[in-house]
C-alpha cells in the first residue's frame, strides 16, 4: 500500500544480476559511477562511445539498477501513478493492462490510487496522494478525468498528468479524447440506414461527460426527435439495463432497436429480451458501446463500439514518460477514433 487506499503494482524479476553493483559496471567500463549513471538515466552530454561501452558493459554483466538506486541518482521516484474510479472492471482491466506493460518496459512501477466520482475533496485528496507518494506523473481515467480541479492542482505541484476522456480540458497539458460522440452517431445512422425508426436509448449517468456525449451523437443520428419513453435511465450497471430493458419491452409499441450507452447494459437488454421469448436480431437489436469482452461471450454476440482501450492505455503511459524525460517538451491532446464493430446482434427490422 502506498498512503491511504493506494495500491502500488510491482513488476521485475529478481535473480543473480541484483549482485552486480554499479561500482562493478564503472570499474568494468573504466567510467565513473556518475557517468554510468548519466548513461542509465539517458543523459544527453555523455560521449557516443562512451555510452556504447557502458551499456556493453552493463548487458555484459547483467546490470539491472534497483529502483531506489535509480531514484537515488535522477530524483526520481520512479512511480506512475492512475487516479481511477470506474466500477467497470471489463474497462478498468483493459487500461490497466496497457499501462503496466509500457511502465514496465520503461522500469518503471504502477502505483493506483482509487478516489470516489463526486467526492468534493477528490482534487485534494489527489493532491495530497502526490504530495506522500512522490510520484513522477500522473494518469487520470474517466470519469475522474473530467474534473478540471484535478489537472489544476498538478500542474500547480509541478507533476505531469495525463488525461483520458471523451472531452478535451485545456487544464490538462495533454489529453488523449475518445471521439465517443462521432462514434455514436454512426451507430445511430446505421441503425436508420438498416430501416429501424423505432429506435430506443438507455443513457448512462446523466453527470458522465462520456454519457453525455454518446447520448448527444447518437439522438442526433436521428430523422425525429426519439420520443420520451424510448429513453430510458441507465448508471453503467447491469441492474439498470434490465429495468431499462423490462420498461421498453413492455411499451405497447416497443422499439425494434435499442442502443445501450454501455456494454454491460447491452448484456442486460439480450437477458430480458431471451426471457421474454424476444428474438434477437430478429424481433429486436441491440447494440453497446467499449467492445469489452462481454461483447463476445453473450449470444449473439454483441454489434458495439469500440474504445482501443490498452491502446489508449499504452499511448497515454508513452506521453507521461515523454513528458517526464522533457518536461518542456510539447505534447499536444490527441483524438482517438472510434470504430463500429458489426457482430450479430443488428439487423434490419422485420417486416409486418
Amino acid at each position: 500500500m502506498v498512503g491511504n487506499g493506494s495500491v502500488r503494482v510491482v513488476q521485475g524479476e529478481f535473480g543473480a544480476a541484483l549482485s552486480v553493483t554499479i561500482d562493478d559496471v564503472a570499474q568494468a567500463a573504466g567510467v565513473s559511477i556518475r557517468t554510468v549513471s548519466r548513461v542509465l538515466n539517458k543523459a544527453p552530454n555523455v560521449g557516443d562511445q562512451t555510452r556504447k561501452t557502458v551499456l556493453e558493459t552493463i548487458d555484459k554483466l547483467g546490470y539491472s539498477p534497483s529502483i531506489r538506486a535509480r531514484a537515488l541518482a535522477s530524483g526520481r521516484s520512479f512511480l506512475i501513478a492512475v487516479v481511477q474510479d470506474d466500477p467497470n472492471a471489463h474497462v478498468i482491466s483493459a487500461l490497466q493492462r496497457g499501462i503496466v506493460e509500457t511502465c514496465s518496459r520503461h522500469g518503471y512501477e504502477l502505483v493506483v490510487h482509487p478516489v470516489r466520482f463526486g467526492d468534493p475533496e477528490i482534487a485534494a485528496d489527489v493532491e495530497s496522494f502526490v504530495r506522500r507518494s512522490r510520484v513522477d506523473g500522473l494518469i487520470v481515467l474517466p470519469p475522474t478525468s473530467e474534473i478540471a480541479a484535478i489537472p489544476a492542482r498538478l500542474t500547480q505541484l509541478g507533476v505531469p498528468s495525463v488525461g483520458i476522456a471523451s472531452v478535451s480540458l485545456p487544464e490538462y497539458p495533454s489529453m488523449l479524447v475518445s471521439d465517443e460522440r462521432g462514434a455514436t452517431f454512426e451507430l445511430g445512422r446505421r441503425l436508420v440506414e438498416l430501416g429501424h425508426r423505432r429506435i430506443a436509448l438507455i443513457e448512462g449517468p446523466p453527470h458522465f461527460r462520456s454519457a453525455q456525449e454518446r447520448r448527444a451523437g447518437f439522438l442526433a443520428a436521428l430523422p425525429e426527435p426519439m420520443p420520451e419513453h424510448y429513453r430510458q435511465k441507465g448508471d453503467y450497471g447491469f441492474e439498470s439495463g434490465l429495468a431499462a430493458a423490462e420498461a421498453l419491452l413492455s411499451l405497447d409499441q416497443p422499439p425494434t432497436a435499442i442502443f445501450a450507452c454501455n456494454d454491460i447494459m447491452a448484456a442486460a437488454v439480450l437477458k430480458v429480451a431471451r426471457e421474454r421469448d424476444v428474438r434477437v436480431p430478429g424481433q429486436l437489436s441491440v447494440a453497446g458501446f467499449d467492445d469489452s469482452d462481454i461483447a463476445s461471450m453473450v449470444t449473439p454476440a454483441l454489434t458495439t463500439i469500440r474504445r482501443p482501450l490498452t491502446d489508449m492505455a499504452r499511448l497515454a503511459t508513452e506521453t507521461l514518460l515523454a513528458m517526464i524525460d522533457d518536461p518542456n517538451g510539447a505534447q499536444p491532446h490527441k483524438s482517438i477514433t472510434l470504430s463500429l464493430i458489426q457482430r450479430q446482434s443488428v439487423a434490419p427490422p422485420e417486416k409486418t
